[in-house]
């Protein structure tokens, strides 16, 4: 890897290239920019080189990457795959031409997969495939004209603004050079990057006159900086120490020093109002408000109420410059696109259109005055979530507050709410089709194939389309390798995917091997669970890690509900309040699919098994598709057990309890032999990043707090976002979920012995006093795999299901 400084030195002197003109009019200047901004291609090619060298470096002679012009692909970004002419012995087999690094590293996955049969997930979903590629010297052939594949929008967009602490808030420099890694091979060429901004603010802070100390209650903890980011909250799960400042800044510069050497363009933040206290204090004539309460249980303001800085102040376009100016002196003049989504959490005072519309130019000019080509990515799920106040008006007076070509919008949820349909494309402004698809990092098999392999093509192909680009903005990464595989190579096809066919090449790929019973259990699942049409986007409510908090006694009926829960769009800040119960006699979880089919799925699943033992992507999928239709015949106990707690047949509720608490513990023993479902490498990971006992203590408590109860609490009432980003990790599912369970069924059968009303209140007592002392323990969980899981599978199989 170049050190940065050089790198930032020599993107200074490559002069504009020349670009033909194409169909992106209105975002061709800084196309045109970003490109005089990329590495050397011989930076670039030795940046491609050196993920290949990781990635499979038993093969490093039987590869040649080159970079190429657009011109080569009519203007466009594409990658090229030829065989490469023979001459001598250790010649390379196969060259790869691409106009960024990006584009080879997708070529080079490309070939892999479609030509090896090889596979590429995350480590935590399986891991990766190559027992299937060939030895050197004897890689598949490509037909004469070889293969040339060109990108039917500009960009790749990758990453949430809450990504960041629920799944890379402990993440080192190794962790990091691993995404950046899948980040190329999944052709990624416009990423997020937040890691150490708060450094960046604190120097911008130190500025205008606000101390480290003025800080400490400004932002969040380590797990919590997303929304310490986004003010919805500050001071919970801090302080943050000048130990952790220091070392996120130097993460930063070695994430954007590779990235910047393989090709992507970096999305920086920008300032969006959320201000310390002390700036009040200190600027008392600024127009500073207080917002109101975010999900706290008290409005305690230790935590509650953050301050705002309103654009029309002039201060504001100060700040902003000023934040935009310190990052370009740390990184360099590395990019000119920033997020910034200051409404996306606070509807403006009036809905007039030409007050949003200076309040959008405000914004603007603070990015703007500090980056002279600066173009301004907002999330467009603000107009969904407040369509209330988001009229076509006020949309267009926003959008149109910049000039043109300057902003770029997010379709955040476009697999599941697709704004550009019902916004007029966004009224020409361009825009990037996202997939949402995670909340909270949760672990549930869940996926809209058909709508993610159809749906950016309808967009990009419909009439005055302002597409361009596609994305994947889930909120934890790390599950479901089959959605983000697909979502990944959206961004190099031109017409939609026929899913079963891919289902199928992709089933192969990632076991290395054909298996027809394995491949009969994908296509169940692809019909099932992979294709859920009732607009409800999945957010897991299980209930052994969601636990019902209720009065079972306070509702007579007995019958199970069919309906469901529905969605409410809310902003990325307000996600505790995403699902809203309807008319239903008990609590419900979200079921999309019939569950005898997917147990089908999972019998033929273990049927395979003996041919893929050894498979570590088959163990993953057999361990989550085993907990998946556990969790679900989980909450059909439940429903048993609460409805005999109402009609008063106490032996029928401890059977019923007794079950659920037993597939807790069978669900903790299934997750613990594979090593990715373990929350002992979660805690690991935080405690690595401490240098002395005090951060240790901190970074394990926001650990354990974020996964469990997330915010405050009191006596008697738990966090409103509580399990909202729940894991089924072995650990947590036993020494949290299951006492949780256990005590209130307990509850419950006392209440049943004594005839006396069931006391929720002391239930809820206990627990949350339990919970407090879960959080701030120290116990040590295991970080490596115990058990086979084949054998444990079966075993549960048959002792759940097989009569």
């Amino acid at each position: 890897m170049l050190k940065l400084g050089f790198l930032f030195l020599i993107l200074i002197f490559i002069p504009s290239l020349p670009v033909a003109l194409s169909k992106y009019g209105a975002i061709e200047p800084l196309l045109q920019g970003l490109d005089s901004k990329r590495a050397p291609p011989s930076v670039q090619e030795t940046a491609a080189f050196g993920l290949l060298k990781r990635l499979l470096p038993t093969h490093l002679s039987s590869f040649q990457f080159k970079i190429v012009s657009k011109d080569v692909c009519g203007g466009d970004s594409c990658f090229l795959i030829n065989n490469h002419k023979k001459s001598g012995q250790n010649d390379p087999e196969i060259i790869i031409r691409g106009t960024t690094a990006v584009e080879i590293a997708s070529g080079l996955h490309w070939y892999l997969k479609y030509w090896c049969g090889a596979h590429v997930s995350w480590d935590k979903t399986g891991g990766i495939q190559t027992t299937s590629i060939p030895e050197p010297g004897s890689l598949p052939r490509l037909k004469d004209e070889g293969l040339k594949i060109k990108r039917p929008v500009p960009w790749n967009y990758y990453q949430n603004v809450v990504t960041s602490s629920y799944s890379y808030v402990w993440w080192d420099w190794e962790r990091w050079e691993k995404e950046v890694d899948w980040m190329a091979l999944q052709g990624v060429n416009l990423p997020l990057a937040f890691t150490g901004q708060e450094t960046i603010w604190q120097k911008v802070f130190k500025d205008f006159n606000i101390s480290s100390d003025d800080l400490n209650n400004f932002f969040g903890g380590p797990a919590f900086l997303a929304w310490a980011r986004m003010g919805n909250l500050h001071g919970w799960g801090g302080p943050l120490s000048q130990n952790w400042l220091d070392q996120q800044l130097v993460l930063q510069k070695q994430i954007i020093s590779r990235i910047l050497e393989l090709g992507m363009t970096p999305v920086l933040p920008s300032f969006s109002g959320n201000v310390p206290a002390a700036l009040k204090r200190i600027f008392p004539m600024a127009k500073i408000t207080r917002l109101g309460d975010w999900n706290t249980v008290d409005s305690d303001p230790r935590w509650c109420c953050t301050y705002l800085l309103d654009p029309s102040d002039p201060l504001f376009v100060e700040i902003g410059e000023a934040f935009i100016r310190k990052q370009i002196k740390e990184y360099g003049d590395v990019t000119d696109i920033y997020n910034c989504d200051t409404f996306n959490e606070n509807s403006p005072p009036t809905n007039d259109p030409e007050y949003i519309s200076t309040l959008g130019a405000a914004v603007y000019k603070g990015i703007s005055k500090g980056d002279k080509d600066a173009v301004w990515l907002m999330q467009g799920w603000l107009f969904y979530s407040d369509s209330s106040f988001w009229k076509p008006p006020q949309i267009k007076a926003l959008l149109h507050s910049v000039p043109f070509g300057k902003m770029v919008v997010l379709d955040l949820f476009a697999d599941e709410k697709p704004i550009w349909k019902s916004s007029f494309q966004f009224y020409g402004t361009p825009y990037i089709w996202c997939m949402l698809h995670n909340f909270g990092g949760n672990i549930e098999m869940y996926g809209t194939l058909d709508a993610i392999s159809s749906g950016p093509v309808d967009a990009r192909v419909s009439a005055n389309s302002t597409m361009v680009g596609v994305g994947m903005c889930m909120e934890g990464i790390e599950q479901n390798p089959i959605v983000y595989e697909l979502m990944s190579e959206m961004a190099f096809r031109d017409k939609k995917v026929k899913v079963p066919e891919w289902i199928k090449s992709y089933c192969n790929r990632r076991y290395g091997k054909a298996v027809h019973q394995v491949e009969a259990a994908w296509e169940i699942l692809y019909h099932t669970i992979y294709n859920c049409t009732d607009g409800i986007a999945d957010h897991n409510h299980d209930f052994i890690v969601v636990f019902p908090d209720w009065d079972p006694s306070t509702n007579s009926k007995t019958g199970v509900s069919n309906t469901q829960k529905k969605i409410n769009l809310l902003p990325p800040g307000n996600r505790g309040y995403l699902f809203q119960e309807t008319a239903s006699d008990k609590p419900q979880a979200h079921l999309w699919y019939p569950t005898d089919d997917v147990i089908k799925a999972l019998q033929l699943f273990l049927a395979g098994g003996k041919n893929l033992s050894r498979s570590l992507t088959y163990r993953y999928d057999l361990v989550d598709l085993t907990r998946q239709v556990l969790s679900k015949f989980a909450n059909q106990i439940y429903y048993k057990a609460v409805t005999s707690f109402q009609k008063k047949n106490i032996e029928a509720l401890q059977f019923h309890s007794n079950t659920f608490l037993q597939l807790i513990k069978d669900i903790d023993v299934l997750l613990a032999s594979d090593d990715n479902f373990l929350l002992g490498t979660w805690l690991e990971s935080a405690k690595k990043l401490a240098v002395n006992p005090s951060e240790k203590r901190q970074y394990e408590w926001n650990a354990r707090t974020q996964v469990t109860m997330w915010f405050d609490t009191n006596d008697t009432t738990q966090s409103k976002l509580h399990d909202y980003a729940n894991k089924y990790w072995s650990g947590v599912t036993e020494s949290y979920y299951l006492p949780r369970a256990s005590t209130y069924f307990s509850h419950l059968i006392e209440s049943l012995r004594q005839n006396k009303k069931f006391k929720l209140i002391e239930w809820r007592k206990q627990w949350i006093s339990q919970s407090n002392k879960w959080q701030e323990g120290n116990e040590l969980y295991p970080v490596k795999a115990k058990g086979d899981a084949l054998t444990i599978s079966q075993a549960l199989y048959e002792k759940y299901f097989a009569k």
